[in-house]
């Protein structure tokens, strides 16, 4: 993937002292001159605008802490600078209160130089033909509630988080490095259906489920017209309904997921708060970002109201207590999460649209915005369901979920008889799982785009290829896999006679049981494996 120019802005509340006070800066620019930062003053009537949101999008809700004037009266909101009296209600009301705080948002953040770094940002990326990723991160607890996603320029300006020139997505600079990201050619979706919480509406979780597998299955929405329509990546959801912790963590561990989907209750905590998978466990967290991170998977999204809420203590907000930000700090490279409440048609509408983007191989960031666009479309600009998804991007993460068409290799084509499923298997690191060589073809190096990745100095970055042959076109259950080396140093096998043999710039039949070494006999040790009791189609 080609990258897109970033522009990376941070917001601070200065100090206690100076609770209206705020620094604005920028912490990635694709200039040298871009590196910039303002002092900036939150007023009175930005309070008012954000109060007043609140009593139309959010009565009864608990209610979110102010960015500042807490200790102070606030007028209330003027309704006249928002609609005339006789507009009809209340849907030019709704709508108008959205766009000015937008608006307002807007002039706030991209204030004097900022602004300037936005705009020749934003100008070098439409010259480069592409759009510029902008990510933005909040670092005051108490102004993360607010939904930066509506800014927007001017009236008839398209807001940030759904403009074609701008990929939008929050971040966290307090964040473990970003272990290395496998590139795999296939969307591999776990679905987790957690508990319901005793006297609430139960959640059509299985109806979930089954939305979510069609969406893989089914066009995208009318209007949009991705690069690789006709060549979507394959797909496969499996689902856990109220697993145990224990079952969550064998399935993860037991296979190479991408994609973590949750649907279900939680509560927040400092912790990043509590899944709850059923009756009697959960997962805090910190103990899910650990294990997502050790398991591979780039992309957490959560159907649920407190994904992207800060944990609230006698009524303060503590910083980095959100789920979303937890599994960022701990190197999850993506995570969607939800603001607030949001309908369950509202949901499956937005996870249908965004798994069928990501299966166009758009990146993470891009899905988002056309499956916010999607939302609404469907439910209008002027209510906040378009507004609630919330996207946590890693500062190092480019959003790739899969390898576009256009760095794909060549795969074998599909064969109406089935072939025997192999995996390899780390003999030098048991905690590994299985990797499966998927459609007969595996390639091997140190290279991320690799389908096994192999960090070892002596490692080319695409080393060696890993294939199935069969000698006729029918009978596909007679064939054989070769290891194909292409590397600078060779690999080598151990054969069942119990010798190694050194490969290089050849092909080496493989059975099941020998053992392989990439680049140097120090390397460490996987083994292969045909399961011959199970086939692929």
């Amino acid at each position: 993937m080609d990258e897109h120019p970033s522009l990376n802005i941070a917001v601070a509340r200065l100090g206690a002292t100076t609770p209206d006070n705020y620094a604005v800066w920028v912490l990635k620019a694709p200039y040298p001159g871009g590196y910039v930062i303002e002092n900036c003053t939150w007023t009175i009537e930005l309070s008012q605008i954000w109060l007043g949101w609140q009593g139309l999008f959010n009565p009864g809700s608990r209610p979110y802490c102010l960015p500042c004037h807490q200790d102070l009266s606030i007028p209330e909101l003027d309704l006249e600078t928002i609609a005339p009296v006789d507009a009809p209600q209340p849907q030019l009301y709704s709508a108008n209160l959205m766009q000015h705080l937008g608006i307002n948002l807007w002039q706030w953040l991209f204030c004097k130089q900022v602004g300037n770094a936005f705009a020749q940002s934003q100008g070098m990326a439409i010259g480069q033909g592409k759009s510029l990723r902008l990510r933005l991160e909040i670092r005051d607890p108490d102004s993360i509630s607010i939904p930066w996603e509506i800014m927007q320029s001017q009236h008839g300006k398209p807001a940030l988080s759904i403009d074609r020139l701008v990929l939008f997505s929050r971040t966290n600079s307090d964040v473990d490095p970003l272990p290395p990201q496998r590139l795999d050619r296939s969307i591999k979706i776990l679905l987790v259906l957690g508990q319901n919480i005793p006297g609430s509406p139960n959640l059509d979780l299985e109806k979930e489920s089954a939305t979510i597998a069609q969406a893989l299955r089914s066009t995208m929405p009318s209007g949009f017209n991705p690069p690789n329509r006709l060549n979507p990546a394959g797909c496969n959801v499996d689902t856990l309904v109220r697993p145990t912790p224990e079952e969550l963590i064998a399935k993860l561990e037991s296979q190479q997921y991408n994609v973590f989907f949750y649907a279900g209750h939680g509560m927040s905590a400092p912790d990043g708060g509590l899944l709850l998978l059923n009756d009697v466990g959960g997962l805090n967290g910190t103990e899910l970002a650990q294990l997502l991170v050790r398991c591979g998977v780039k992309l957490a999204v959560f159907n649920s109201c407190w994904g992207a809420q800060p944990y609230q203590h006698q009524q303060q907000a503590v910083p980095r207590s959100s789920l979303a930000e937890v599994l960022l700090h701990y190197g999850v490279p993506a995570v969607l999460a939800m603001r607030d409440t949001i309908a369950d048609r509202e949901a499956l509408s937005f996870i249908q649209t965004f798994t069928q983007a990501l299966a166009h191989r758009l990146s993470i960031d891009e899905a988002a915005a056309i499956a916010r666009q999607q939302l609404l479309i469907s439910f209008k600009f002027n209510q906040p369901a378009w507004t609630l998804p919330i996207l946590y991007m890693h500062p190092e993460f480019n959003g790739e979920l899969i390898r576009p068409l256009a760095e794909a290799i060549t795969e074998i084509p599909s064969v109406p008889q089935a072939i025997p499923v192999a995996y390899m298997r780390s003999l030098s690191f048991h905690t590994h799982p299985d990797f499966p060589i998927d459609g007969g073809l595996m390639r091997v190096g140190r290279s991320n785009d690799n389908d096994l990745v192999v960090v070892e100095p002596w490692v080319s970055q695409r080393h060696a290829e890993i294939i199935y042959r069969s000698p006729s076109m029918t009978d596909f259950t007679q064939g054989i896999y070769y290891l194909r080396d292409t590397s600078r140093f060779g690999s080598y096998v151990l054969t069942l006679e119990n010798k190694w043999v050194k490969v290089h710039a050849r092909e080496f039949p493989l059975e099941s049981g020998m053992q392989i070494k990439f680049g140097s006999e120090e390397g460490q040790i996987l083994e292969f494996r045909i399961d011959r009791q199970e086939w692929l189609r």
